[in-house]
């Protein structure tokens, strides 16, 4: 087997097949079923582009993310937390990741995900409430949302104006067909690119098909 780094505690790995892993921060635990293998002493967790959008944008090309050991992320939109915990293992111990999570539901995977994995900060709130986030997140070196809203873009740009520094890097999985089910998902992307353009620098527009259908991934810089 070979590893190549792609960003802080996540390479690819050649074994036969190319497959992105993750340095696992929980040896022997796994969180969604992905496999787990061991190289040189160490155990990875690979990171499954099927189940992760942020994944699939890396199987799509993307530029590695600014995203770094000992960084505090706020991640709008958890779920279960599967992606999250790709997240956790790249800040590692010295990080923090805020999981924001509006279903109560959900929720309860994320508490029973933070007993595991101390970097996870789990909060069941609404991502359009900045105002009540504010009370347990102040700022952020790094922000990724994953909401399925008519209004994520609008979500997105008030987060980020409102907790990321200055120069750092921000993510939205775009989910199209929550926007309008009737218009022509190209068409879709493209307005709402343009309207984050008007606050953001734009990196990036990755469409993550096929791993992800209706979904692209934009990347974006706060200046």
């Amino acid at each position: 087997m070979e590893l190549k780094r792609v960003m802080d505690n996540v390479c690819w790995a050649f074994d036969g097949r190319k497959r992105l892993v993750s340095l696992n921060l929980t040896p022997s635990k796994q969180v969604y079923g992905e496999e787990l293998f061991e190289f040189q002493g160490k155990e990875y967790r690979e990171w499954n582009p099927f189940r992760s959008k942020m994944s699939a944008a890396l199987y799509k090309g993307a530029r590695p993310l600014e995203l770094k050991e000992g960084d505090t992320v706020l991640y709008l939109g958890a779920s279960s937390g599967t992606t999250v915990s790709h997240v956790s293992d790249i800040i590692s111990n010295g990080g923090k990741v805020y999981a924001v999570e509006i279903s109560e539901e959900m929720g309860v995977n994320l508490v029973l995900l933070s007993e595991i994995r101390k970097n996870i900060f789990p909060i069941i709130g609404d991502a359009r409430k900045v105002g009540e986030l504010g009370m347990a997140v102040t700022s952020c070196d790094f922000l990724y949302q994953d909401i399925a809203q008519r209004d994520q873009t609008d979500i997105f740009i008030k987060n980020v104006s409102k907790f990321l520094k200055r120069g750092g890097q921000a993510a939205i999985a775009l989910k199209t067909k929550s926007i309008d089910v009737s218009a022509d998902t190209r068409r879709i992307v493209d307005r709402e690119v343009k309207k984050i353009s008007e606050h953001f620098k734009i990196l990036a527009s990755i469409d993550l098909y096929p791993y992800q259908k209706g979904h692209s991934l934009i990347i974006i810089k706060k200046g």
